[in-house]
């Protein structure tokens, strides 16, 4: 029999830096649901991959000093890693560079071009260098960019448009006739009132001020903006070719649902779908726009400096318990939060309290009572159905939860049946059973359930926890471990034995722990140097090695305490690029943050970016030892950004 095919798909990320434990969220969402969908017996396809193009990069790489094709290799394949890290099951990963991906595109733009979809005109507006988007002044906030607050620069330049308003129309009558292809129906209003109905502008599809983008074939001066070449992925990962498609494409499209980030449903719901009707295809079954993971209350952003990394958690936590929290701590359609503590929290409180003990205890009884054997299911009693009903109704909830997009409450479906099944041993009390002969076969019945209620949580587990279900399973020793295995409670054979018990999840120390975590992050000493002293105390360098380090002036804007870090002081640095710098420093014992806002000091600018207890520090400042003082060398009246040699 043909499984029924579904499409699933990520934003692919953007290849600027190495991406935060909010950007990673993403992918294991996805890779929940693709995980889950073969489990009911679909044929999945799960795509994700990495956004090469454009001037960001471009900067960025000529900043680094290497090739924009070197830079981007390297970190796309730091994301790829991370996405294999945290034992995502993806199908394909697509990378814009691939050269198939490339020539689609190319074909695209022309055929768009060829038949009067896009046109050429001059552009001329406010930009946004980092998030690569055009603004007017009305859309601006406080005069800078809406999506991420940075100042624009005016732009002027000839360029390729996608006529937008020619399919404005259209586009709106396919929202609103079919409700669920924007999900939550909170995206779908804000994109109807606030976007399309007051009026599409044409979107600017070409650039001619930076080189690093597919090229125009007919019209070398121009690269491919953009949205057209990140858009595009999705159909060009199957072998979609406006002359010819492939199988696969033929196969998988429309997609099931794009699973992106709440902010940019705009791009996903308006250009993307406009493209597709121009190209006479057929628009994606659902968008999803899921909401931001939150550092506390603020959004994740390196220029805040409070970034958490996925390998930074796994270290800690392990994969599964990464994945688990991420699952479980965001809701529907709101921001979830993440701080170590609440980690911590979920960790011992779900995983290591509430499953962790009901499984290790309730096999450890079994290899007590009865040598590891499931000897009996005969002495059945009321109190047993609704432990019973319980399992079957938590496979529906489970189902419908992850149906829906609400991750959160599938995991606490799981959380809720493992919560019962302990209530369920306090209720029957084993070891009161187990002190009176005539209660042997009603003791064995009591573990049976128990194992079977294990073996229902293993199973809806694997798509969450996969290596954790694994685990599971084989404590309880079943290959019974279908989907389909849900439908009827009692499935494992009497007669069937189990292993030994083993700890899943030992319980944390949170004082200790939150120790380690700041041991870890805090500003390391420094390395001690075994070169020959020519100085008594001072190892010689050359003159070349001097000209590496890049000094500049840097104006203190912003300073606040590093919580859990008492000697960091977390600096926010003007040094004179419009990119706010983030600067963690060791000199908390001797300034107060007032004393430092509005001083200028000196910057180590090219220093290694690193991870100080969760702050990404870009730089170091310089300060005297002055016995046991310390003192911040102050160069006030030199303007930010004055490089010092």
């Amino acid at each position: 029999m043909n499984k029924k095919p579904y499409y699933i798909t990520t934003a692919i990320a953007y290849t600027s830096g190495k991406p935060h434990i909010g950007n990673s969220y993403e992918i294991v969402l996805t890779d929940a649901i693709a995980r889950f969908r073969r489990m009911q017996g679909y044929d999945v396809f799960f795509l994700t991959g990495t956004d090469e193009h454009g001037q960001k990069i471009e900067n960025k790489a000529a900043a680094a000093g290497v090739t924009p094709k070197e830079f981007v290799d390297s970190v796309s394949s730091e994301i790829r890693g991370i996405c294999d890290m945290l034992n995502t099951t993806y199908n394909k990963f697509i990378r814009t560079t691939d050269d198939y991906h490339e020539k689609a595109v190319q074909k695209i733009f022309k055929k768009l071009y060829d038949q009067g979809d896009i046109y050429k005109s001059e552009y001329e507006g406010l930009y946004c260098i980092p998030c690569e988007s055009f603004f007017t002044e009305t859309q601006l906030v406080d005069g800078k960019c809406p999506d991420c607050g940075r100042e624009v620069v005016k732009t002027k330049e000839e360029a390729y448009f996608l006529r937008l308003s020619k399919y404005q129309k259209r586009l709106e009558e396919y929202i609103e006739s079919n409700p669920d292809f924007i999900y939550p129906e909170s995206r779908k209003k804000e994109m109807l009132n606030n976007f399309i109905k007051p009026g599409l502008q044409d979107l600017c599809v070409s650039r001619t001020s930076f080189k690093w983008g597919i090229p125009v074939t007919f019209d070398d001066k121009h690269v491919i903006y953009v949205w057209i070449d990140a858009l595009s992925n999705y159909i060009t990962a199957l072998g979609y070719d406006p002359d010819g498609s492939g199988e696969l494409y033929k196969k998988y499209w429309p997609a099931d649902v794009h699973v992106i980030g709440k902010d940019i449903v705009r791009f996903h719901t308006i250009y993307w779908p406009i493209m597709l009707m121009a190209l006479g295809e057929p628009l994606p079954k659902k968008v999803y726009g899921h909401p931001w993971l939150l550092i506390g209350s603020d959004k994740m952003s390196k220029s805040r400096g409070n970034v958490i990394y996925a390998d930074t958690l796994v270290k800690f936590f392990g994969v599964d318990a990464v994945r688990y929290y991420l699952l479980s701590e965001i809701p529907h359609a709101a921001d979830g939060s993440l701080t170590y503590e609440t980690v911590i929290e979920r960790y011992n409180s779900d995983l290591a309290n509430t499953i962790g003990n009901l499984v290790n205890r309730t096999v450890a009884m079994v290899n007590k009572y009865f040598d590891g054997k499931l000897v009996s299911n005969s002495a059945p009693e009321d109190i047993d159905n609704d432990l019973r009903e319980t399992a079957l109704n938590t496979v529906k909830a489970f189902t419908k939860a992850i149906d829906d997009f609400r991750m959160s409450d599938a995991t606490g479906e799981i959380i809720n049946l493992a919560r019962r099944s302990n209530k369920y041993i306090d209720e029957t009390m084993p070891w009161a059973l187990a002190k009176d002969a005539e209660k042997r076969d009603r003791l064995a019945t009591v573990l049976y359930n128990l194992i079977e209620s294990i073996r229902y949580i293993a199973i809806l587990l694997k798509p969450i926890m996969p290596e954790t279900s694994d685990k599971i399973l084989k404590q309880i020793n079943t290959d019974i471990s279908s989907f389909e295995s849900l439908n009827e409670f009692g499935q494992i054979p009497v007669g069937s034995s189990v292993n030994e018990a083993e700890p899943l999840f030992n319980r944390i120390d949170v004082e200790k722990m939150l120790a380690e975590i700041e041991k870890e992050y805090s500003a390391p000493e420094p390395e001690k140097n075994d070169e020959k002293e020519d100085i008594p105390g001072v190892a010689q360098i050359n003159i070349e090695d001097f000209a590496k380090v890049d000094l500049r002036a840097a104006k203190v804007t912003d300073c606040e305490p590093i919580k859990r870090a008492k000697k960091l002081l977390k600096l926010t640095l003007d040094d004179g690029t419009g990119n706010a710098r983030t600067v963690a420093s060791g000199i908390a014992k001797w300034y107060k943050p007032e004393d430092l806002i509005g001083h200028t000091v000196v910057c180590v600018a090219n220093l290694k970016p690193a991870v100080l207890c969760g702050v990404e520090s870009q730089g170091m400042i310089l300060a005297a030892d002055c016995g046991d003082d310390v003192k911040v060398i102050f160069v006030d009246g030199i303007p930010a950004g004055s490089k010092i040699r």
